[in-house]
């Protein structure tokens, strides 16, 4: 993960570098060596996607050319708060590591779960969440990812009686998440203190560029209301749709750049802002087909 982009990249590597002395951990090592299991820990999996998005960027430089504004899906919101110059990516990392322990802290206290359906509407899958809402369980719909693609969160039970709803609603499949905790959902409250005390401890920065924040699909153009939009994250759902529509409009006419491992929000924003411009920017020949460009 990173690896090729430190080997290649002085920029990079300094990325990485300068992550794991924040951290005080191999953090790199780990990335590149595994564990896998220990890297998927969320207070791992979190800094390294940060970490490796980041060192992207630096490898690639000034070629990426101007940027109008930039969105990033729940902890890539982070990454793009880095992108824009309002965090270092040290304070960046050590963020993201805290928010993971919250998190996972969270979900330990009280367990939960998620699942992602395909084939429904936002809105019938909202629909069936209210209806699974019942004695106390809680389900949402917290990930809005695609038109048809949203991810429930909520209680384990209440998880289950919103899926098995949505089957009977016509949802192609559900397929249950494995996650330590009911992330973007009301399960989260406990951690919102935490992470307000960490954000209002880390200096931040005015963004260069609007960020769209998950919570609001609004454009962020101050630290002040950064710092609540990623406090009210924890919580609300990842407006993923309505953020690539407001990206689409507001910089109409921009190529979208995937910052990061994988290519999994390219395939969304296409599938939601039809005939988009994507590339990603995660491998050293992707760096190197950029430049190019």
């Amino acid at each position: 993960m990173g690896k090729e982009l430190a080997e290649k990249y002085p920029a990079a590597r300094d990325i990485f570098e300068r992550v794991d002395a924040a951290l005080g951990a191999p953090l790199s090592r780990l990335m590149w060596e595994g564990p896998e299991e220990e890297l998927m820990l969320t207070h791992n999996a979190q800094p390294a996607i940060l970490a490796h998005s980041v060192a992207a960027l630096a490898a690639l430089g000034d070629g990426i050319g101007p940027v109008a504004m930039a969105a990033g899906h729940s902890l890539g919101e982070y990454s793009a708060y880095v992108a824009a110059g309002s965090l270092t990516v040290e304070d960046g990392a050590r963020l993201v590591r805290r928010r993971g322990e919250l998190m996972f802290e969270a979900g330990q206290a009280r367990p939960g779960a998620m699942a992602a359906v395909l084939g429904l509407s936002t809105a019938e899958v909202t629909a069936a969440c209210s209806e699974a809402s019942v004695s106390g369980g809680v389900a949402v719909a917290a990930n809005q990812n695609a038109p048809d693609q949203t991810v429930i969160s909520g209680d384990p039970e209440a998880v289950d009686r919103a899926g098995a709803r949505c089957r009977e609603l016509g949802a192609k499949r559900v397929i249950p998440l494995k996650v330590s905790g009911a992330f973007h959902s009301p399960l989260m409250e406990p951690a919102v203190p935490g992470l307000t005390a960490a954000l209002a401890a880390t200096p931040f920065g005015e963004p260069r560029f609007p960020v769209v924040a998950n919570a609001t699909a609004t454009p962020i153009r101050t630290a002040a209301e950064a710092r609540q939009r990623l406090v009210d994250q924890l919580t609300a759902p990842v407006r993923w749709v309505a953020s690539v529509e407001t990206l689409a409009r507001d910089a109409a006419g921009a190529r979208f750049v995937e910052a990061g491992p994988g290519a999994v929000l390219s395939g969304l924003i296409r599938r939601i802002v039809a005939g988009s411009e994507t590339v990603t920017l995660g491998t050293s020949d992707d760096v190197a087909r950029l430049q190019a460009a």
